[in-house]
């Protein structure tokens, strides 16, 4: 197995180019697994580690660019107000000693169903900045996940960043699992108001064969908020609206049985976990002395 090192984001780009078949290794704490099983043995490793850009991460007007290598417990600390979706689900992320080192982009380059992070990327609304010696795109994260552990990205492109909206209403993020740490995720759920624009964002994880919205339970509550004006008077989502809203969340999976769970109670857990977070986020919104500013 070969080892390619590079010290600096242009020479990790010329040797993603060169190698194409090339597997990145950032934080290590899925690759490493898949190597030490024998599940996985790629002709050759390239190490990033030490290209210091996908460290970096910067807070701009509306949103944060988040460097590929950003580890878990710089977003749990720093960025738990700009980003709190991201925050929660980072803090169910594995151990400690995992949270230090995998970041964001380990997540999405194995683009694992069950990845943490997913739920709260859709949820946001984020983009992925993907990068080659071509050139620079941004792919918005609902169109990045295109298989089970497969994305959209090129055989000669590398995640640089992830760009994502700086929160301007409450988030939330939960997730089942066989214990609190160091387990994953039987299947996870994200949830985002957008006060701005008034709509509402989902993310499912581990209930499909990639990371997906419930976009018709979106549609229907954004309707629901928009025809009872709740975003200008605070007023209480019905226990019927919310319970058609977690019923939709649930028909929107296509989970499998596995050794984690059944099918079955995947797609019931889900339900659950979208009308909680649903209750926890718009008390949260009611709660904001500024959220109804200029109501008529």
């Amino acid at each position: 197995m070969e080892f390619l090192r590079p010290t600096g984001w242009d020479e990790a780009l010329a040797a993603k180019a060169a190698y194409p078949d090339a597997v990145p290794l950032a934080g290590g704490t899925d690759v490493m697994v898949e190597l030490n099983f024998g599940l996985r043995r790629p002709e050759r490793l390239l190490d990033l580690t030490r290209v210091r850009e996908l460290h970096d991460w910067e807070t701009g007007a509306g949103s944060v660019r988040l460097g590929a290598g950003v580890p878990y417990t710089t977003i749990m600390d720093r960025l738990g107000r700009a980003l709190p979706g991201l925050a929660l689900a980072s803090r169910t992320v594995a151990s400690p000693q995992i949270r230090n080192r995998a970041g964001v982009g380990g997540n999405l380059g194995t683009a694992s169903p069950a990845g943490d992070a997913h739920p709260a990327l859709l949820a946001a609304g984020a983009e992925v900045e993907a990068a080659s010696v071509r050139g620079t795109r941004r792919i918005p994260v609902d169109d990045f996940y295109t298989g089970v552990k497969r994305n959209a990205l090129a055989p000669d492109e590398l995640i640089r960043a992830v760009h994502i909206p700086t929160a301007d209403g409450p988030q939330q993020y939960a997730k089942v699992g066989s214990r609190n740490a160091m387990v994953i995720a039987v299947c996870a759920f994200g949830l985002a108001l957008h006060p701005a624009t008034r709509t509402v964002r989902t993310g499912i994880g581990s209930a499909a064969p990639t990371p997906v919205r419930a976009t018709p339970a979106e549609e229907f509550l954004n309707g629901v908020l928009a025809e009872g004006r709740h975003w200008d008077t605070g007023r209480a989502v019905t226990p019927a609206a919310a319970a058609e809203f977690a019923a939709l969340c649930a028909a929107a999976c296509d989970p499998i049985d596995d050794v984690r769970s059944t099918a079955r109670y995947r797609r019931h857990a889900v339900g659950v976990l979208a009308r909680r977070t649903l209750a926890w986020a718009w008390e949260a919104y009611r709660a904001r002395p500024d959220a109804f500013e200029g109501a008529a």
